[in-house]
């Protein structure tokens, strides 16, 4: 049997989800990963991840280089964290309503108005809450770096702005499929459809449904203005992208190359949290400009709203993970 030298070795075995460049002279292999996320190439969560790759790159020597996918090139948001778990992508950006899929605790997270603003939100999901989850999460595949950015959901709608809970009745409002934000929707008396994010541009332009709720940075990267009218900043829900690698592509890495991994998620995860927070304001202002209605109702008696929302999450999500959650929620409070 005829012997391999070197140069054919290198390029060969590559994994699913890992290319092996074959290189123009003898040395080390350099490792290819694949990181797929769904923000549009403009949002800080791309100019996070060109970050991540752009110093990962840098600290291994070029031995890693990742190639990012953003704005659901591999698929959407299901899909992707499916493939993170399976391996055929390396690393992506889920949310908690993604991963609660694969463990109900990550359900507890999304409580309507759990969250008095980010200044609480932060600290709480960078401590207990993670370190709750991470290790509920290694056991269905994926591996926790840090907590990103996603931000506060508001809605938009064609029909009227939105002042009172009132206002949101018979609203047909596009949402993910996550119970946590449907049951919010409809405990303010709208119905709800699921429609996948890359179908939403066009299912809000033909009126298939009156509105839909997100993050004000998803609202303005994705031009929701151009087919929606008003924008009520409700802030009803807090969600987060969750930077996750695959648990098998992390077995892969040397303990110095997850030390760097870790390091560099960090300082991304911080840097797009900075982003969206020092854009946001303006971002409302260019909507503003560009004909949309911002309003900013009084969310009090919107959180009053929510009692039947919260039994519905804590049967979904399981009452003892709600109830920790929530103890988490009042011990930073001074509740607990």
């Amino acid at each position: 049997m005829p012997t391999l030298d070197r140069r054919h070795v290198l390029t060969l075995g590559a994994a699913a989800g890992f290319t092996l460049a074959a290189p123009a002279v003898l040395r080390a292999a350099t490792v290819t990963m694949r990181f797929a996320h769904f923000a549009d190439e403009n949002h800080p969560a791309n100019i996070a991840a060109k970050q991540f790759a752009a110093n990962v790159e840098k600290r291994t020597d070029g031995a890693i280089r990742i190639a990012i996918f953003p704005n659901n090139q591999l698929g959407g948001p299901p899909e992707q964290a499916q493939q993170i778990k399976l391996g055929t992508i390396d690393m992506g950006l889920p949310t908690q309503g993604q991963l609660d899929k694969y463990d109900k605790a990550f359900a507890a997270i999304e409580l309507p108005f759990i969250f008095n603003g980010r200044d609480d939100a932060f600290p709480i999901l960078d401590g207990p809450a993670m370190a709750w989850l991470a290790p509920l999460a290694e056991k269905q595949g994926f591996v926790l770096l840090r907590n990103w950015e996603y931000g506060f959901r508001n809605v938009t709608n064609s029909v009227r702005p939105i002042n009172a809970p009132d206002d949101m009745k018979g609203l047909k409002i596009r949402t993910p499929p996550e119970l946590q934000i449907q049951a919010a929707m409809q405990g303010l008396g709208a119905t709800v459809q699921a429609i996948a994010f890359p179908e939403l541009y066009l299912a809000l332009s033909q009126k298939v449904v009156d509105g839909e709720e997100n993050p004000v940075a998803v609202i303005f990267f994705n031009k929701y203005n151009e087919v929606q009218k008003h924008l009520a900043l409700t802030q009803h829900v807090y969600n987060n992208m969750i930077h996750t690698v695959g648990a098998n592509s992390w077995k892969k890495l040397s303990p110095q190359q997850q030390d760097i991994f870790r390091e560099e998620s960090t300082s991304a995860g911080d840097l797009m949290r900075k982003l969206i927070a020092d854009a946001e304001a303006d971002q409302i202002r260019k909507l503003e400009a560009a004909g949309m209605q911002v309003t900013r109702p009084d969310l009090a008696p919107f959180r009053a709203k929510m009692d039947g929302a919260y039994k519905r999450i804590a049967d979904y999500a399981g009452a003892d993970n709600v109830r920790t959650f929530q103890a988490m929620v009042d011990k930073f409070h001074g509740k607990g």
